[in-house]
């Protein structure tokens, strides 16, 4: 059944606002990182180990929801997702202790790790050539969320507190999850391929179902690290996806998605190209009140247009890389490529500026701001061009799930490296050495990328035949 056509924008409407205000939740904590430390009466470490936590969380638990994303209808697990943020953004607000905080903020992760089923939809209802430029509009929706979360603890945290404000972003999740439910409804897979766009699909595209022994398997995966966990430590919670992607590679779509080599790097350059974000999201607002003495109302004269820049930069990446895939199978990733050479470069810079001169510092802010997102939507849409679309969320919950495993643990590194060093050598020598190997590992993936995308074409066109060839019947 076909959808009228305006009725895809709607769904990017509804997730751009489920994004926006998901990401403003999410990355609040950022901006009242002070306020809570002294709530609780913490350190940097201990502050670090909270960022860390929902980090963990959502890493974790990639593998779950790529599966069910992919075997089951996506918009209503995306108003579950939503409906989760909401309920755990409450049990945040209401935390009395700090060991309770830890807890109940490491429990927002679980709706974290939803996205990939969002962006499998929508490439469902986007064909390969747009779908750059959808994408970078959708994540326009991270640093506005950023901004808006600014703004919120900004204006409403001195009136409200910082629990007040998480009661406010929890009720807007709960409010969205019906908005989702009743609202966005499921498209088949492979809907918007060039090859089946014009062909009424017959057949049902998803991912194969597990056995019974298989199900337990992947069930136990989840509780055994669980109970671990209370004997040996939080790390435990690392073989979770370990053992789960495990029983997953039984599935043979599974093992046929991971022989494509470069899909393989681009799961290794997110493993290093998260490391900045987490690292910049969770420490960049203290940085500049301790470390070059930004009172607040200077923080967000600073931040607010650098956070306008950086979301144009999720939009004009995405463009790019679509009108250079138009022109070669390598133009999304040469894309990402530049865009984080040219941010760690344009970051060194700005962070050496002196001090006093706040003015230099913020031009040269504005100009790292446009680069840093370049690589983001161009490395979705590259996942997906080389995946069948029944295994789109599965694809992107294994690149997810590295970019976190690995960059969860930068607030903490970075907490460590403040505490002996400075928060400003802590943001420098992260970022720049991970943007570094992201763009050696990016200009390998982008040697070996056109082969795996005439691979998914040469799939695409024979599944065409095959509808054809059951319709004639």
């Amino acid at each position: 059944m076909r959808t009228k056509p305006y009725y895809r924008w709607f769904i990017v409407a509804v997730f751009f606002v489920f994004m926006l205000l998901h990401q403003s939740d999410k990355l609040l904590i950022g901006p009242l990182t002070t306020p809570i430390m002294e709530t609780f009466g913490i350190d940097e470490v201990q502050m670090g180990a909270v960022f860390t936590g929902a980090l963990i969380v959502g890493a974790v638990l990639y593998p779950m929801w790529g599966y069910l994303y992919d075997r089951f209808a996506r918009s209503k697990l995306l108003a579950l997702a939503s409906f989760i943020w909401g309920s755990t953004t409450w049990l945040s607000a209401i935390a009395p202790t700090y060991p309770t905080f830890v807890v109940t903020r490491a429990s927002t992760g679980i709706d974290d790790s939803s996205y990939p089923g969002l962006y499998s939809l929508i490439s469902d209802y986007f064909g390969p050539n747009l779908r750059g430029k959808v994408y970078g509009l959708l994540q326009l929706s991270q640093p506005l969320g950023y901004m808006l979360g600014l703004l919120a603890a900004t204006l409403l945290s001195g009136m409200l507190g910082w629990r007040g404000v998480f009661y406010i972003t929890g009720s807007l999740g709960l409010v969205l999850a019906l908005v989702i439910f009743f609202g966005v409804k499921e498209t088949p897979r492979g809907r918007s391929e060039p090859e089946l766009s014009n062909i009424e699909l017959a057949t049902t595209y998803r991912i194969e179902g597990m056995t019974t022994r298989n199900f337990i398997l992947f069930a136990s995966s989840y509780l055994l690290p669980l109970v671990l966990a209370f004997f040996i430590g939080w790390w435990a919670l690392f073989f979770i996806p370990i053992l789960s992607f495990a029983v997953m590679l039984t599935l043979k779509s599974v093992r046929d998605l991971l022989k494509k080599r470069s899909l393989i790097l681009l799961f290794a350059q997110g493993f290093v190209g998260v490391f900045p974000w987490n690292t910049i999201t969770y420490w960049f607002f203290r940085y500049l009140e301790t470390e070059r003495g930004y009172t607040s109302n200077q923080v967000l004269t600073t931040m607010a247009p650098a956070i306008l820049v950086l979301a144009s930069g999720y939009f004009i990446g995405g463009a790019i890389g679509d009108a250079m895939f138009k022109r070669t199978p390598r133009g999304r990733v040469l894309t990402a490529m530049v865009g984080v050479i040219t941010g760690a470069i344009l970051l060194s810079i700005t962070m050496n500026v002196p001090i006093p001169n706040q003015g230099l510092f913020l031009v040269m802010l504005l100009l790292t701001a446009i680069f840093m997102p370049f690589a983001s939507p161009n490395v979705i849409s590259t996942v997906y061009d080389m995946s069948l679309p029944e295994v789109r969320s599965t694809a992107l919950s294994i690149q997810y799930y590295i970019e976190n495993s690995g960059a969860a643990l930068a607030p903490l590194l970075a907490g460590y490296i403040a505490r002996d060093y400075s928060l400003g050598t802590a943001i420098l020598v992260i970022c720049t050495t991970t943007w570094v190997m992201g763009a050696i590992i990016l200009a390998f993936t982008a040697w070996l990328v056109p082969a795996d995308i005439a691979l998914l074409r040469r799939q695409m066109r024979e599944r065409a035949e095959a509808e054809r060839s059951a319709a004639g019947a």
